[in-house]
């Protein structure tokens, strides 16, 4: 009876938690940034402090989800991720892997589904936030470096989206390409939540019998200079890194699992 009753909680605070992300985006997209908007002219200075706002804004959502006892988290190794101009890449078990990551990480930036930029809810954020549209087409990766190259910390989920329920992860290169053209270092983030919630394809109601346990782990860099040696072409760079990424991230989700 009192796991049951617990649940129940779990599907009601999971509830408001959603109301309350959609509550609070359109709550920023009508009022917080266009008085930014109107107060802060300068464009650079404007993101800079749109990213600041929604970093706030997720630190409280994330707060909000451990106090009404909807999960914990665990966060090791976050000191690694206070440098700037970091190309951060994780693994995706779940809907709010980027809500943690973006709650933690400072001057971040990231690649945002051109849906969400109609959407009524986040457009406003993601808009004020200058963050990077996944239908930039070319221009994607060119806008990538771009970001890291200013100090801002990109991070991206290589395998493009949620990591399917079979837990079988599969990158695409566009990662890979970014560290190889950019010629930057990778930094790894693993993710593993238990038991697993909001997966690919998942209903936010069907919750798990007790709380869920998160548990994010930055590793130590994966030096880029190692694949760009030898006159090694960009192509077969790419190539390399990719399947390095992936033993790396197939080895440790299923060491955490």
């Amino acid at each position: 009876m009192v796991n049951r009753i617990g649940r129940y909680w779990r599907v009601l605070a999971t509830g408001l938690s959603f109301l309350a992300f959609g509550i609070g985006g359109l709550l920023l997209r009508i009022l917080v940034f266009p008085l930014l908007q109107l107060v802060v002219r300068e464009r650079s200075a404007r993101v800079t402090a749109a990213r600041a706002i929604l970093r706030l804004t997720f630190r409280a959502f994330v707060g909000l989800m451990r106090g009404l006892g909807v999960l914990r988290y665990e966060f090791i190794g976050l000191e690694k991720l206070e440098r700037g101009g970091l190309l951060i890449l994780a693994n995706h078990p779940s809907l709010i892997d980027t809500v943690f990551l973006m709650a933690f990480v400072k001057r971040a930036d990231c690649i945002v589904k051109s849906h969400l930029w109609n959407n009524p809810f986040t457009r406003g954020p993601v808009r004020a936030a200058g963050y990077i549209s996944n239908d930039s087409g070319e221009q994607l990766v060119e806008a990538c470096i771009a970001s890291l190259r200013a100090g801002n910390n990109l991070i991206i989920f290589p395998e493009g989206t949620r990591t399917p329920a079979g837990g079988a992860i599969s990158l695409k290169r566009g990662a890979a390409n970014i560290a190889v053209r950019g010629a930057r270092d990778v930094t790894p983030v693993v993710i593993d939540c238990q038991p697993p919630t909001l997966g690919k394809g998942d209903r936010w109601w069907r919750v798990p019998e007790r709380f869920v346990q998160f548990r994010l782990e930055v590793k130590d860099d994966i030096a880029i200079d190692a694949f760009l040696g030898a006159g090694a072409s960009d192509v077969m760079a790419v190539r390399h890194l990719t399947d390095h990424l992936q033993r790396f991230f197939t080895g440790e989700y299923q060491g955490h699992a």
